[in-house]
């Protein structure tokens, strides 16, 4: 009886197979840098979120094993109980006034953060007007909260307007959220025309700031800074897991919004506090971004150039205006020989399809970071090219 009630896995593992679809996960064997070893080859590292390099910076390493000296390893107990510890507190208080906010409360990932925020905001009686391409964690978020969902086209400030005159008397509430930079396809999110539609409609206005976290902005403040919003974006989440090179996540805006988040939010109720090295870590990657713009220039100088050669080398990277390098294929079965092959040169450049990106848009995401060297870019670049060419992508 057993293996009857799995088949289903079964035919759906062959499904995904067949179609090209199956993802083999890699194993890496080595600290996250330019370079890594993964499944015991070394390869250039094109495809980690850790922009900034800072997942294996000196700072950060000795920052955490201090406290975990200091604390020890875990933190004991959920934030509400007894597992709210002084570098909690001091990380939301440097977060703030970094970000240039009122208030920030921490959670143990920015998942985790779409998941606490949404639900506290709005409930059945309402409604969250969402960009169609936000992440995963938004939309679970919204679903939890139980409201109605209203997906806008993608970065349409017009259309969100068409739809918000047309519903938004219909709602007790409303939220308008959107990804700052979006994941897959590396474009962003036209805030400040949506923040003025939602002003106009009364609506709350929510952007996950994820990528744009330690990337746009001065010195890596965001994508709020780069619109120059300050003090009008009611949320904005924040993860610590790119960037910054740690994990974590927090929700930054009003300070009365992150005060009643620590009455509401279920992850910061429910689920143990960020441990003593990560948050101590997290507090070393502000006072690094705080000092020097460096990183970030060097993470920008870098996507200028990669991107400038692969276009002339004749490769469609889609709509990016970001470090996310989509090298736009097609279909699932090429970006996953195209991705294979480019890991027998030495490159690891994961290739991405459905349903991670919508079908036919199969692409490989190369993540560009601070780390890379001008040879570690030009390698990269050499090894598209045959690659490309051997697969017919490039004439």
């Amino acid at each position: 009886m057993t293996a009857d009630k799995l088949a289903f896995i079964n035919d759906d593992i062959a499904a995904l197979k067949e179609q090209g679809l199956f993802i083999n996960i890699r194993t890496i064997q080595s600290p996250q840098g330019a370079w890594v070893e993964v499944d015991g080859k070394r390869a250039l590292n094109l495809c980690s979120n850790n922009y900034l390099g800072l997942a294996n910076h000196p700072a950060l390493k000795e920052a955490a094993q201090r406290a975990i000296e200091r604390y020890g390893v875990g933190p004991g107990a959920v934030r509400s109980i007894a597992g709210t510890l002084d570098i909690h507190l001091q990380l939301e208080e440097r977060l703030a006034r970094f970000k240039g906010v009122e208030g920030v409360i921490s959670f143990q990932s920015g998942f985790c953060a779409n998941l606490a925020v949404i639900p506290a905001l709005v409930e059945r009686e309402d409604v969250i007007f969402s960009d169609e391409l936000n992440h995963a964690s938004i939309i679970d978020g919204s679903r939890l909260s139980r409201a109605q969902i209203e997906r806008f086209p993608h970065a349409d400030p017009t259309a969100l307007e068409q739809m918000l005159a047309e519903k938004r008397g219909n709602f007790r509430r409303a939220l308008v959220v959107t990804d700052g930079v979006f994941s897959m396809d590396g474009d962003i999110a036209p805030l400040d025309k949506e923040y003025q539609v939602a002003e106009r409609y009364g609506c709350l206005f929510m952007v996950d700031d994820a990528h744009g976290e330690g990337v746009m902005g001065h010195g890596g403040r965001g994508i709020v800074d780069h619109f120059g919003l300050h003090g009008q974006v009611d949320v904005e989440i924040g993860t610590l897991s790119k960037a910054f090179g740690v994990m974590g996540g927090y929700v930054a805006g009003k300070k009365l919004i992150t005060d009643y988040l620590r009455q509401r939010a279920r992850p910061f109720l429910f689920s143990s506090a960020a441990t003593p090295a990560d948050v101590a870590a997290c507090l070393a990657g502000v006072d690094l971004l705080e000092s020097s713009t460096a990183l970030v220039d060097q993470l920008w100088a870098n996507t200028r150039f990669f991107k400038a050669e692969m276009q002339r080398l004749g490769f469609d990277l889609g709509r990016s205006v970001t470090p996310i390098t989509p090298v736009m294929l097609g279909e699932a079965p090429l970006a996953k020989e195209f991705s294979r092959q480019l890991f027998e040169e030495g490159v690891f450049a994961m290739a991405l399809g459905f349903p991670t990106v919508p079908r036919g848009k199969a692409r490989i995401r190369v993540m560009v970071s601070a780390t890379l060297q001008q040879r570690d870019l030009e390698f990269g670049l050499e090894a598209f090219a045959r690659v490309g060419k051997r697969l017919g992508v490039l004439r």
